[in-house]
C-alpha cells in the first residue's frame, strides 16, 4: 500500500534535500484551530501540521471538556473527541487545501478514544508510546498502557480500508526531555518501534531529542540510524529530531541560537522532520505567528547546512542502546510483555522519572566536556565510565544547575554579542503543546 499523505510529505521533502520543519500547536476552538494550520502551511518552509489535544482529553476527562466548551472556558488544545467529526473535517480540511498533512499529538497513557477519533476523521499520523506517554506522564499501569496501546495499534491499521497507510511516531527518544544519556533514549525508540511494528504497523518515525552536546548528539542520530537498519528493515521509517525540551534560554537571541543548532544538527544528522520551538517558550505559550517565524528560521539555517560526510566518534552510544534492547527481548518474544518486564526488573530505568513502574534508580549528569552520562545506573546492563574518577550524585542544587546547563550556555553566548534581548514575556493568544 502506498505511504499516507503524513509519510508521502515527509518522504518527497527527503527527496528534495529539505528538513520538514513541524511546530506543536493547538487550540480548542476550532476556528483557531484552522487559521493556525492555515498559516503554518503558508509558511515559507517545508512543513507538516500539528493539531495538539488538550489536557482533559489526554487523561480522558471529556466531562471536564463539555463543561470547558459549554461555558467558554479556554482550552490549552483541540478536543477532537468533544467535537464532533464534521468540524474536525472542517479544521483539516485548511491544511487539506495547500497540500499539507496534519499529524495529532496528544500525551495519552490510555489513548482509545482518541485513536477512535483518528480513525472516524481520517488522519493518517500520531504519536506516543506505551512507555514514552506512560510513565513521564502519568500514573497509569505500565500495564494497562501496554494493553491500550496494542488495541491501539491494531485498530489504527484499519486505515488501510480507506486506502490510507498509517503512520505512528515513537515519542520514546524525549522521555523527560533532558538529564537521560542517549543509550537509553535510543533504546526506549526502537523498542516503540518494535512494538508498534508487532501489532501491525508499517510507517513510522522514531524520535530523539538533542540534548547537551551537539558531538554526543550527532553519534546518538548515528547510532539511530543503524539500529533502524537493522532492527526495522522492512518498515517505512524515518528520524525525527526535537528541538530541546528542557529548560529554554530566556533571551532571544539565546533561544534562536539554540534552534538555529537544532536545525544544524537535524541535517548533519539526516534526520528527516524536526519539531520546533520558539523564543517564548521560557515565558509562555508562543502564538501562531511566533510559530510561524520559528518554523522559518529554523528551515533557513537547515537550508545552509549539508549532512555530515565523515564518519562520527564512536564512544560507545550505539553498542549502549543496542546492549539495553537485546537485554529487553530476551525477556519474552512478545515485545509489550518483554518491555513491562524489563521495567520490573530494573533493565530500563529512566533518571529522575517518578512512575511507580520505574525503578528510580539510574542517575544522569553532565559531564565536564557537557556530554550526558550515568552516574548510576542501577540495574541497567550499562558499563559506566569511570576513568575521569568516581561519578558525582546528584544533589538538588547540582540538579537545578544540569537542568539549567543548556539554557545558561546559550544566553551567555547571545548577551556576549551586542544587542542581545531577552526574549517577548507580554502573555498573547496562544495554542502548544
Amino acid at each position: 500500500m502506498p505511504r499516507g499523505p503524513f509519510a508521502a510529505a515527509v518522504a518527497a521533502a527527503r527527496a528534495r534535500g529539505e528538513l520538514v520543519v513541524q511546530p506543536r500547536m493547538g487550540f480548542g476552538d476550532p476556528a483557531a484551530m484552522r487559521a493556525g494550520l492555515t498559516s503554518v502551511a503558508r509558511a515559507r518552509a517545508a512543513t507538516v501540521g500539528t493539531v495538539t489535544l488538550d489536557s482533559y482529553t489526554r487523561v480522558g476527562d471529556h466531562a471536564a471538556v463539555r463543561r470547558a466548551l459549554a461555558d467558554g472556558s479556554p482550552l490549552n488544545g483541540y478536543p477532537i473527541v468533544a467535537h464532533d467529526t464534521e468540524a474536525t473535517r472542517w479544521v483539516l480540511a485548511a491544511a487539506h487545501r495547500y497540500g499539507m498533512p496534519v499529524q495529532v499529538r496528544h500525551g495519552s497513557a490510555l489513548p482509545e478514544e482518541i485513536f477512535a477519533a483518528l480513525l472516524r476523521t481520517g488522519v493518517d499520523a500520531t504519536e506516543g508510546g506505551p512507555v514514552s506517554y506512560c510513565l513521564p506522564y502519568s500514573r497509569v499501569s505500565l500495564r494497562a498502557a501496554v494493553d491500550s496501546w496494542a488495541r491501539c495499534c491494531a485498530g489504527y491499521g484499519r486505515l488501510r480500508d480507506a486506502g490510507v497507510e498509517p503512520h505512528l511516531e515513537s515519542f520514546g527518544g524525549c522521555l523527560l526531555g533532558q538529564l537521560c544519556p542517549p543509550g537509553l533514549l535510543i533504546a526506549v525508540t526502537v523498542l516503540e518501534g518494535m512494538f508498534f511494528r508487532q501489532h501491525g504497523l508499517r510507517s513510522m518515525s522514531l524520535s530523539y531529542a538533542q540534548q547537551t552536546s551537539p558531538e554526543q548528539d550527532e553519534e546518538a542520530l548515528a547510532a539511530l540510524r543503524r539500529l533502524v537498519d537493522e532492527l526495522l528493515p522492512e518498515v517505512d521509517s524515518h528520524v525525527v529530531l526535537y528541538t530541546y525540551m528542557g529548560v529554554y534560554p530566556r533571551t532571544r537571541d539565546g533561544a534562536l541560537k539554540l534552534l538555529g543548532a537544532a536545525a544544524r544538527l537535524a541535517v548533519r544528522g539526516r534526520a528527516a522532520r524536526l519539531i520546533v520551538k520558539t523564543p517564548a517558550e521560557a515565558y509562555r505559550i508562543p502564538t501562531v505567528e511566533e510559530n510561524v517565524a520559528a518554523l522559518e528560521h529554523a528551515a533557513r539555517v537547515a537550508a545552509a547546512e549539508r549532512p555530515a560526510t565523515a564518519g562520527v566518534p564512536d564512544t560507545g552510544i550505539y553498542a549502549e542502546a543496542r546492549t539495553l534492547i537485546e537485554a529487553v527481548l530476551e525477556l519474552s518474544p512478545d515485545v509489550g510483555v518483554a518491555v513491562r518486564r524489563a521495567f520490573e526488573r530494573g533493565y530500563l530505568d529512566i533518571p529522575y522519572c517518578l512512575h511507580p513502574d520505574n525503578a528510580g534508580q539510574a542517575r544522569g549528569y553532565i559531564d565536564a566536556e557537557g556530554r550526558l552520562a550515568w552516574a548510576r545506573a542501577g540495574r541497567m546492563p550499562v558499563r559506566l565510565d569511570r576513568a575521569a574518577g568516581r561519578s558525582p550524585e546528584m544533589t538538588s542544587d547540582g540538579l537545578l544547575t544540569a537542568l539549567s546547563y543548556v539554557a545558561a550556555r546559550y544566553d551567555s553566548m547571545a548577551l556576549s554579542e551586542v544587542g542581545a534581548q531577552p526574549a517577548v514575556a507580554l502573555p498573547g493568544r496562544a495554542g502548544g503543546g
